[in-house]
């Protein structure tokens, strides 16, 4: 054999060999790091076999309300009922053969068909046992106030949320425009080709500019920073680089400070206090609210952003007002407005309280987890006073409640449509915080003092007293 014939042949080896060790290498991957994924995918038909046998577990809401379950049907098929046809088409989801899974039955599918990561004697003799079942889980919801939410969100496009700002616990969900789950197989193709988009959550994954919501952050920033105007005249609009920044409805606030400008939503103000702080200050503030960071949540959640590099003098002055290229989740703006009222602490919010076995067993349970401090409490507690203020005095009048001391912040957000967002954000009681509301009414052309404050108003006032 010559030496030439010996190269070719050492050359072939080594390319079989690199190969080989490719291949490894990507099998190895997928079963150490995609193996669950694979698993849980609803294209899966080895998944969607082995479920045909399991009695799949039950969603149930904080006071045990039954939301959706399986029954043993004709020819001894399970099927999935949904209690409530629209109610919870973005929370719980659906589960169909058809059509895949989504929501919590997607997330959760793994504890609904009898799968944990924690060993349990009541899962290992329910998976050898004749009769396989799932394991139930209770959702933070309240029936009520999601019901509610739902109501007051009924005809619009948008997204409400409540949370409890001490727990993180979620008492109602809604994004709007929705779908019966239950009528998938005669509405799918009509719902698919929906131009608003019924598939979409948009409380979690409806990317929005918060409009002056942002402003929270962008005075927490200037109080932090020691970089507040005392004495700012407000003549209804300035220029930056060629760009003109109005006041709503170009009125003249005249002379204001910090307090004013928040409780009156001064647009120019606010834009001027971004370009003294510069975007490295706001930045780190927005980050310290989480922005430009992921969120482990139980339904697939969009990241809020602010812009990481340089900016120019226009688009950090629009920055300083929700405006320009910041973008958010209505599930941020929750996470924002309660961390003010949590005295700065940022609580996880979360879906599921816990999950059962079919008997009833615990086999989970969630605990309050703080994600991060926004600031030290004497900066925050001076934007619970202006947030007060603002619903008391300023734009946020109509979420004003006659015994009960609301906090929130308005917000009205330009957008390519040339219809306004309009936005409410706050809490309540003011002094005793059990309840946070976030209201974002997509594309409907008008402000969120007169358009969003109201229907907050009605949900907290309701809210408090079904808590109660």
């Amino acid at each position: 054999m010559s030496d030439i014939e010996r190269k070719r042949i050492l050359k072939v080896v080594s390319i079989m060999a690199f190969l080989n060790i490719i291949l490894i290498f990507y099998l190895t991957y997928f079963q150490i790091f995609q193996a669950e994924n694979i698993k849980q995918n609803p294209y899966n038909k080895r998944l969607w076999a082995d479920e045909q046998e399991i009695i799949r577990g039950s969603f149930y809401d904080r006071n045990n309300n039954v939301l959706a379950y399986s029954i043993i049907g004709e020819n001894d098929n399970i099927e999935r009922v949904y209690k409530y046809d629209y109610l919870y088409s973005h929370i719980i989801g659906y589960s169909f053969r058809e059509y895949g899974k989504a929501g919590l039955e997607k997330t959760y599918n793994s504890s609904l068909i009898g799968n944990t990561n924690t060993i349990d004697i009541n899962n290992i003799k329910n998976l050898i046992g004749n009769e396989r079942q799932g394991n139930d889980i209770v959702l933070t919801i309240d029936h009520d106030i999601q019901q509610k939410s739902r109501e007051l969100l009924l005809g619009k496009k948008g997204s409400i949320i409540t949370m409890n700002p001490k727990t993180g616990e979620i008492y109602s969900m809604v994004s709007m425009p929705d779908f019966n789950v239950n009528n998938l197989a005669n509405e799918w193709e009509n719902i698919i080709e929906n131009p608003n988009s019924p598939l979409l959550n948009r409380a979690t994954q409806g990317l929005y500019p918060p409009g002056s919501t942002f402003k929270i952050v962008t005075a927490l920033s200037s109080l932090q920073n020691d970089s507040t105007d005392t004495d700012y005249i407000c003549t209804g609009s300035i220029i930056v680089d060629g760009y003109r920044i109005n006041d709503y409805d170009g009125k003249n606030h005249g002379n204001v400070g910090l307090e004013d400008a928040f409780i009156e939503s001064c647009n120019t103000y606010f834009a001027e206090a971004s370009l003294r702080l510069g975007h490295d200050k706001i930045l780190e503030t927005a980050e310290n609210f989480y922005f430009n960071k992921k969120i482990q949540f139980d339904l697939d959640l969009k990241q809020s952003s602010f812009p990481t590099n340089d900016m120019t003098k226009t688009e950090l002055a629009a920055s300083g007002i929700g405006q320009g290229r910041i973008l958010v989740t209505p599930l941020e703006m929750l996470m924002v407005t309660s961390a003010i009222a949590n005295d700065g602490n940022i609580v996880k919010p979360h879906l599921v309280s816990k999950i059962l076995s079919y008997k009833g067993d615990v086999i989970e349970t969630r605990s309050i987890e703080i994600l991060n401090n926004v600031g030290n409490y004497n900066d925050v507690k001076k934007i619970q006073d202006m947030m007060i203020d603002a619903v008391r005095i300023g734009t946020g009048k109509n979420a004003k409640l006659r015994d009960i001391t609301v906090a929130g912040k308005t917000g009205t957000a330009e957008n390519s449509s040339g219809l306004d967002h309009a936005w409410f954000v706050g809490y309540a009681p003011a002094e005793n915080p059990k309840i946070a509301v976030v209201v974002l009414l997509e594309e409907e052309g008008a402000t969120g003092g007169r358009s969003a404050a109201p229907i907050a108003k009605d949900l907290i006032e309701f809210s408090l007293q079904k808590l109660n």
